[in-house]
């Protein structure tokens, strides 16, 4: 097993001010403490409007926080492969990936929001259409940053003798973190393409094993080495840690929903205390998971990660 990496989500809902520039100093001091708490990597979400909620586009606040950090890694959690042209896609990445200094984590999904679609006159395909569109972006991607000219005529994509360059630093090129748990996408486009899966919080671990066995099937029918792809996972859809069960039952009077109850919300997040966390990740380390998604639930406070950091991460290092 590899060692492990922890990464933090960083959603658009985590943090809001009315004022753009402290939004985006909000974001900036949360990246910037990740980093020094020795986070592997930060991602955004990548929506374009959600009522009427302040919403930075995804990619140009990567370059932003790329030119603040030096070390901690950036993703996109995951980019909406129909927001953008995908070749032109495959240029900013390559773009940030050399600015950045080789630091980009590739995150792609088909896109799951229609009212986010038709808004912005994407339309929204039928989820086997926007599968295969993904599937062909990918290689599209793919030969972009790793040939000296790109051609490709697909079902829904075309290009002919294109230049990428300059290149990804990283080679072969960067990791490609395919976002999303149907079982077509994972035949169609997670086995062939991801370097690492993310199938979003799951409610069991039975599931998550069920999954696995799906992309183990489909990498063996396609010739490719199922060890290949990095195991990830969200232990639970947000975390609360606390060191004993005061502090923890502090910080879940204060961020659990009213009409929620203690037992459903333990069942889709992680509120436990370090002992309790730590049992849980070692269920997924176990399975050959080295990677895990991270949101915590009490941003923009920094409690949360710099206990996980002193209690989890430091000890892994």
């Amino acid at each position: 097993m590899g060692k492990l990496k922890f990464g933090v989500f960083l959603p658009f809902y985590a943090f809001q001010a009315k004022e753009p520039q402290k939004h985006f100093s909000l974001i900036r001091d949360i990246v910037l403490d990740c980093e020094h708490l020795g986070y592997h990597s930060i991602w955004l979400d990548d929506h374009l409007m959600y009522n009427d909620w302040p919403i930075f586009e995804s990619w140009t606040t990567l370059s932003a926080l790329a030119s603040i950090t030096s070390s901690i890694r950036l993703g996109t959690m995951v980019s909406c492969n129909a927001h953008r042209n995908p070749p032109l896609l495959a240029k900013m990445a390559a773009t940030l990936d050399v600015l950045s200094g080789g630091r980009l984590e590739f995150g792609i999904g088909a896109g799951t929001q229609k009212n986010e679609h038709d808004a912005y006159g994407f339309g929204f395909s039928k989820h086997s259409v926007r599968i295969e569109r993904l599937g062909e972006s990918l290689e599209i991607t793919k030969r972009l940053w790793t040939g000296e000219r790109a051609s490709y005529k697909g079902n829904y994509y075309t290009l002919q003798d294109a230049i990428c360059e300059p290149k990804p630093i990283q080679k072969p090129h960067p990791p490609i973190t395919v976002g999303g748990g149907s079982e077509l996408l994972i035949e169609k486009v997670t086995a062939p393409y991801a370097d690492r899966f993310d199938w979003g919080f799951l409610p069991s671990v039975e599931m998550y094993k069920l999954k696995l066995e799906i992309l183990k099937k489909q990498c063996i029918k396609i010739g490719r080495d199922f060890e290949e792809i990095e195991k990830s996972c969200w232990p639970r859809g947000q975390v609360l840690i606390g060191k004993n069960q005061k502090e923890l039952n502090e910080k879940i009077s204060q961020h659990k929903p009213a009409n929620v109850s203690l037992e459903d919300f333990k069942k889709t997040n992680i509120a436990a205390t370090y002992d309790e966390c730590a049992e849980r990740l070692k269920v997924y380390t176990d399975l050959g998971v080295t990677y895990f998604m991270l949101f915590f639930g009490d941003l923009p406070s920094l409690d949360g990660l710099r206990q996980f950091s002193e209690n989890f991460i430091s000890k892994t290092s």
